[in-house]
C-alpha cells in the first residue's frame, strides 16, 4: 500500500473512531437534553407564565450546573491520558473517578444553599416579583438533583474514557421515562397524587437525576469490564494530591464552561426585562438551539479523549487527525441543522406551544425571529465547542478560558444589553450579541489548535 493510501485509510480510520464514540455520547446528551425539554413541555401546558418562571430558575440552576459539569467531567481527559500512556491504569483510574465524586458532593453543598435562596437571588436583578416567587418554589424542589446529577457525570465519563460509553444511555433513556413519568403525576397531581405545578417538575428532575446516578452505579457494580476497576472500593479515603490535581486542571474548564452557560442565562435575565413574551419565545429558541448542541457537543467529548489517548501515548500524527477529525465532523451536522431551523421553524416550534392558538401569536413570531439568528448561532458553536474539546485533550485549559471570558462577557454580552436595551433591536439584538461573542471565541479557539506545537502545548 502506497503511503497516500495508507494516510488516507487512516484518516478513514480515525474519523470513524471518532464517530462510533460520539455516536453513543451523542445519544446520551440528547436523552440529557430530553429531560430538560419535557420538563419545558408540561410546564408549557401550565401557561407562558408558569414557562417563563421556569426558565428563570432554570437558568440560575444551570450556572452552577454548567460549572459543576466542566469541573467533574475533567476526569475524562485526565483517565484518556493515563489509559494513552498506559502506565499503572487500574489504580490511576480508580483514584480520577473517587475524586470526582468526591468533588460532585463538594461543590454540592455550598451550590444547594446558594439554590435554597433563588428568589431573593432573582430579585435582587429585578426580575418580577411574582415570577421570582413561582421560580424559588421550583428551585427548592430542583435543587436536590445537583449532587447526584454531578456524580452521574463521572461515572459517565469513565464509561466514555473506557470507550463503552452505551451502558450510559441505555440508563439515560430509561432516566427519561422516569422524568416523564413524574411529571405526570407531580405537575397535573395524577394517580393520586397532588397537582403541583412547577415544584412537582422540579422533584420529578431531583427524583430522575437520582436514577440515573443509581442506574449507573448498578452498571459499574454488574459489568465485568467496569468491575475490575473497583471504583467504589475503598471511597470514603480522600486523595488529596489527586483531588488538587483534579481541580487544578478542571477549574479553568470549570469558569470556561460557566462563562458560555451563564452568557446564556444572562440573555435570559435579558429577556425578562423585556417582557414574557419575549423571553417564553427564547425559551423555546434556547431549547431548539441546545439540541442541536447536543450532537458537536457529544463529538467534543469524544475528540477529547480521542485527542488525550494520542497525547498520553506520544502520537503527533494521531493528536493531528484525532482533532481535525472531530471538526470535520460538527461542521458537516452543524451546517445541516441551521438549514433545518431556516426551513421549517414552525415545525419545531410547535413541539413547545400550540402555534395554531392566537394567544400564542405573539411568542410565534418572536421565537421564528430568534431561530434565524440560532441557526447562525450555532453553525459557529459547533465549531468553538470542539475547539474547546481537543484543547482539552492537550490538558490546556487556562488560555481557553480567558478565550471564553473576552469573547462572552467582554464583547458578547455587553453588545446584547446595548442592542436590547438601548436601540429597538430589543430580543433582536441579544441574539445578534450572542452571535458576536461566540465568533471570537470560536476563531481564538482554533487558531490556538493550529499553533499548537508552536505554542509548545504537547509536552511530554
Amino acid at each position: 500500500m502506497s503511503k497516500n493510501l495508507y494516510n488516507q485509510s487512516s484518516w478513514k480510520r480515525e474519523i470513524l473512531a471518532t464517530i462510533f464514540l460520539s455516536f453513543p455520547l451523542i445519544l446520551t446528551s440528547l436523552a440529557q437534553m430530553a429531560m430538560t425539554i419535557t420538563d419545558v413541555i408540561f410546564i408549557g401546558k401550565l401557561g407562558s407564565q408558569a414557562l417563563a418562571a421556569a426558565s428563570l430558575g432554570a437558568n440560575l440552576y444551570t450556572i452552577f450546573a454548567f460549572f459543576g459539569l466542566g469541573l467533574v467531567t475533567t476526569t475524562a481527559p485526565m483517565m484518556a491520558r493515563v489509559l494513552g500512556e498506559r502506565k499503572r491504569s487500574l489504580k490511576e483510574i480508580r483514584s480520577i473517578v473517587q475524586q470526582g465524586l468526591w468533588t460532585s458532593l463538594i461543590i454540592s453543598i455550598p451550590t444547594c444553599f446558594v439554590l435554597w435562596n433563588g428568589e431573593k437571588l432573582l430579585l435582587a436583578i429585578h426580575q418580577q416579583n411574582e415570577l421570582a416567587k413561582m421560580a424559588g418554589h421550583y428551585l427548592r424542589a430542583m435543587m436536590w438533583a445537583m449532587p447526584t446529577f454531578l456524580g452521574y457525570l463521572v461515572l459517565r465519563s469513565f464509561m466514555a474514557a473506557l470507550q463503552r460509553p452505551r451502558w450510559a444511555f441505555i440508563v439515560t433513556v430509561i432516566g427519561i421515562l422516569v422524568n416523564i413519568f413524574g411529571n405526570w403525576i407531580l405537575v397535573f397531581g395524577y394517580l393520586g397524587f397532588p397537582a403541583l405545578g412547577l415544584v412537582g417538575s422540579g422533584l420529578a428532575t431531583t427524583l430522575a437525576s437520582l436514577f440515573l446516578f443509581l442506574g449507573m452505579v448498578v452498571v459499574i457494580l454488574i459489568d465485568k469490564q467496569f468491575r475490575r476497576y473497583y471504583v467504589f472500593g475503598n471511597i470514603l479515603k480522600i486523595n488529596r494530591d489527586r483531588l488538587i490535581s483534579l481541580w487544578k486542571l478542571g477549574m479553568p474548564i470549570a469558569i470556561t464552561t460557566t462563562f458560555e452557560a451563564t452568557i446564556f442565562n444572562s440573555a435570559a435575565f435579558l429577556m425578562g426585562w423585556l417582557g414574557e413574551n419575549e423571553l417564553a419565545a427564547h425559551t423555546i429558541a434556547i431549547q431548539i438551539t441546545s439540541a442541536a448542541f447536543m450532537i458537536p457537543y457529544g463529538i467534543a467529548q469524544a475528540a477529547t479523549i480521542r485527542v488525550g489517548y494520542a497525547y498520553g501515548s506520544g502520537n503527533l500524527a494521531s493528536i493531528n487527525k484525532s482533532g481535525w477529525s472531530a471538526f470535520l465532523l460538527s461542521s458537516t451536522f452543524m451546517i445541516f441543522s441551521a438549514t433545518f431551523m431556516l426551513l421549517k421553524p414552525e415545525s419545531l416550534i410547535s413541539v413547545f406551544i400550540d402555534i395554531k392558538n392566537l394567544d400564542n401569536i405573539d411568542v410565534l413570531y418572536l421565537a421564528i425571529h430568534y431561530l434565524f439568528f440560532s441557526a447562525v448561532f450555532q453553525t459557529i458553536d459547533g465549531l468553538q465547542v470542539v475547539g474547546a474539546g481537543i484543547l482539552r485533550g492537550l490538558h490546556d485549559t487556562r488560555i481557553p478560558m480567558l478565550y471564553a471570558a473576552f469573547g462572552y462577557w467582554v464583547i458578547g454580552l455587553p453588545t446584547s444589553a446595548i442592542l436590547a436595551l438601548y436601540t429597538n433591536f430589543r430580543g433582536t439584538g441579544i441574539w445578534i450579541g450572542l452571535v458576536i461573542g461566540v465568533n471570537i471565541v470560536s476563531i481564538l479557539m482554533i487558531r490556538r489548535w493550529i499553533l499548537r506545537e508552536s505554542l509548545n502545548l504537547i509536552r511530554y
